[in-house]
């Protein structure tokens, strides 16, 4: 009886002090930022690249994540390099929501932009859909930014550089998951112009897309239609039907934001058209007084990431 009970002591006492030796590795384990300063491209010029990778990548070595690319990387996670001094706290927020498993674990890669992020991020091939008039109207807006007239256009040649350079070196050198339903890209205004133009352009690459505060008017108001209306031109030409894909689209009611809404309403019915069921694999949100700043796309973080890594 007394062997007994020693026995039962000593398995109770080893239990209790393997809970918290594995309690202890779990809080040890530190998600981690690494820094691709300057990467340079055959296509684009050199620019910063910064690799998130969850606490989950460390304490499952033997796994590997899906990717999450995101443009204007420099707003995602620091306030110190944000453009306006509000990082996006991307990293934070994806950690806690991986924690509480109500988004998968996922490696994020934020793609700096660059002086010449507006014509990297304008879809370049709906610009062949535009008329005369839009041509000049075009011309006269990179005129009043300062980009000079005739500059081009570079958007295919950012999305050559994320495809053919940068995705092959984070596979290389990540333990990510390649495949098209791993691989994700979403980025706000501009940004989610991209993110759409990827998904048309590379349908066999990327799985889901988000496009946050979507600036659709392509100008500063919606006095200017045109331009508009041949983009939605092309996404009824090449925006991948229903099927292989998962789309995310949302938009505020304030300042820029306060133009999109009568834009999104005609690309949800693109959307139906090409056989996306609202809440199945698309949604639009709407989100009444939000404004078009990173404050704003920090506060809505958790849903972009709740529909882009549902578990």
């Amino acid at each position: 009886m007394k062997i007994m009970l020693n026995l039962l002591i000593s398995l109770l006492f080893l239990n209790g002090c393997a809970t918290p030796s594995l309690h202890s590795n779990a809080t040890a384990a530190q998600s981690r930022i690494d820094y691709l300063n300057a990467f340079s491209s055959r296509y684009v010029i050199p620019r910063n690249v910064e690799v998130w990778l969850p606490r989950q990548y460390f304490l499952t070595p033997n796994t590997a994540l899906p990717v999450l690319y995101m443009h204007d990387g420099q707003n995602l996670f620091s306030e110190h390099s944000a453009n306006f001094g509000v990082a996006w706290e991307v990293d934070d927020i994806a950690q806690r929501l991986m924690d509480e498993g109500r988004i998968k674990p996922a490696i994020i890669v934020g793609i700096w932009s660059t002086p010449q992020r507006r014509m990297e991020y304008f879809p370049e091939r709906a610009a062949s859909y535009f008329s005369e008039q839009d041509k000049s109207v075009i011309e006269k807006l990179k005129l009043h930014l300062g980009e000079g007239k005739n500059s081009e256009y570079r958007a295919d040649d950012y999305l050559k550089f994320i495809v053919q350079e940068l995705k092959p070196y984070i596979d290389t050198h990540y333990r990510s998951l390649p495949e098209r339903e791993n691989t994700l890209i979403a980025g706000s205004s501009m940004g989610g112009l991209i993110s759409l133009y990827a998904l048309s352009e590379y349908p066999q690459v990327f799985g889901s897309a988000a496009g946050v505060s979507t600036h659709w008017p392509l100008f500063f108001n919606n006095e200017q239609m045109g331009p508009a209306e041949k983009l939605r031109d092309y996404l009824r030409d090449y925006f991948p039907v229903a099927g292989q894909h998962r789309i995310y689209f949302d938009f505020g009611t304030a300042t820029l934001d306060q133009y999109y809404e009568v834009h999104q309403l005609q690309v949800d019915n693109i959307m139906r058209a090409k056989g996306y069921v609202q809440g199945r694999d698309w949604v639009t949100k709407k989100f009444p007084g939000a404004e078009h700043n990173e404050q704003a796309w920090q506060a809505r973080v958790d849903t972009i990431l709740q529909f882009l890594l549902k578990p």
